[in-house]
């Protein structure tokens, strides 16, 4: 059967010489699409110190519709409330944007980093200019799991409401807890026959239940949890992650996810880190099932931009557009952070038939 193709486009955006905002990098941006059909870019700026903003841009295409560069906008957050700051700086990072229908808002899950370390924030807008805070996400446990007070990132929400574990219709969050020895800094010490916790080194969605007028200020209270996949191959062996917000394929919920592994490095002691980009599709009826992952991932750092840079070797995935604009609906754009330092994108064809891939890993 066809497997799952991504080619690259090519590096979008990188740091603006002479923009003190920009100066550490840009990297691991959110992209939407407007009422008026123009897409939207929110990349992480990072200032000295690692201090980042969330930018505005719009993306410019050429003739054949394939994105060639951005048209900065400005700021759309940066660090102000408290949950932002930490005690030397803070951080508004890598931002995932989804257009709920039923709350009729643009919804950004965000990092803020603070004093207490990462954790989910939540924003809405009605135009992508103008963004509310709705503030930290909360998580309510889990057979004896306590999720609200770990670190927590690669955060996004579904566009549609789906079905809670009990049946009910619900706001849902993909996000990954970044429990104790779960880091891959952590990890990449452990030998590879280390005992694996597959509840707490997992990808989860968490449910916030909605009343029937959608009311935004119910967002942000996470009630129930569905584990939804742990590492399986070699190369999510040291962490599975999050990546651009889930989005309907002609099989169900495609969602673009990272995992990382670790390598020798030429010459020196110990290991590297590297992180790729997988596929997953979830059920469309039950996207608490997963009906695909690819064995091997679909893009891995390759050529300069990608190998090195402020964090060598890194593809991270965070934003997706559906090409229906040029009449591709099996075509997506994947936009991802480059070494930490720069924004590529690369393009995905869904095949028509799902590949043999790995389905372990529901609960």
């Amino acid at each position: 059967m066809p497997d799952f193709t991504l080619k690259r486009i090519g590096m979008l955006m990188e740091p603006q010489a002479g923009n003190p905002n920009e100066v550490e990098g840009v990297l691991n941006p959110a992209v939407i699409r407007a009422r008026d059909g123009q897409l939207y870019l929110f990349p992480r700026l990072v200032a000295r110190g690692n201090f980042s903003r969330i930018g505005i841009a719009r993306v410019l295409f050429d003739g054949s519709g394939d994105p060639t560069g951005v048209e900065r906008m400005g700021i759309a957050l940066e660090p102000e409330a408290d949950y932002e700051l930490s005690g030397n700086g803070g951080g508004c990072e890598d931002p995932r944007i989804s257009y709920v229908g039923p709350l009729q808002h643009y919804v950004m899950t965000y990092t803020a980093l603070s004093r207490r370390g990462p954790r989910i924030a939540i924003a809405v807008s009605d135009d992508l200019l103008h963004w509310r805070r709705l503030g930290l996400a909360t998580f309510h446990p889990y057979n004896g799991i306590a999720f609200d007070d770990v670190d927590d990132k690669d955060a996004s929400t579904f566009p549609a409401l789906i079905p809670d574990p009990s049946g009910q219709p619900a706001v849902a969050l993909v996000h990954r807890p970044l429990f104790p020895g779960t880091r891959p800094e952590e990890r990449v010490l452990q030998s590879a026959s280390c005992s694996m916790d597959v509840h707490r080194e997992s990808i989860w969605i968490s449910y916030c239940p909605m009343s029937a007028n959608g009311d935004e200020h119910q967002l942000g209270e996470f009630v129930a949890h569905h584990r939804l996949a742990c590492p399986e191959a070699k190369w999510e062996r040291l962490k599975i992650g999050g990546g651009a917000p889930p989005i309907m394929c002609r099989h169900g919920w495609l969602i673009v996810y990272h995992g990382v592994h670790d390598m020798p490095q030429s010459g020196l002691a110990g290991r590297k880190m590297c992180y790729s980009a997988g596929a997953m599709v979830l059920s469309k009826e039950h996207p608490n099932r997963t009906i695909y992952r690819s064995p091997k991932p679909v893009l891995v750092p390759d050529g300069p931009l990608e190998r090195h840079g402020t964090v060598d070797n890194v593809v991270f995935p965070t934003g997706i557009d559906r090409r229906d604009d040029l009449g591709a609906p099996d075509r997506f754009d994947i936009y991802y952070g480059m070494a930490d330092d720069r924004i590529g994108v690369a393009r995905l064809d869904v095949p028509a038939t799902l590949p043999r891939g790995m389905v372990a890993g529901n609960s």
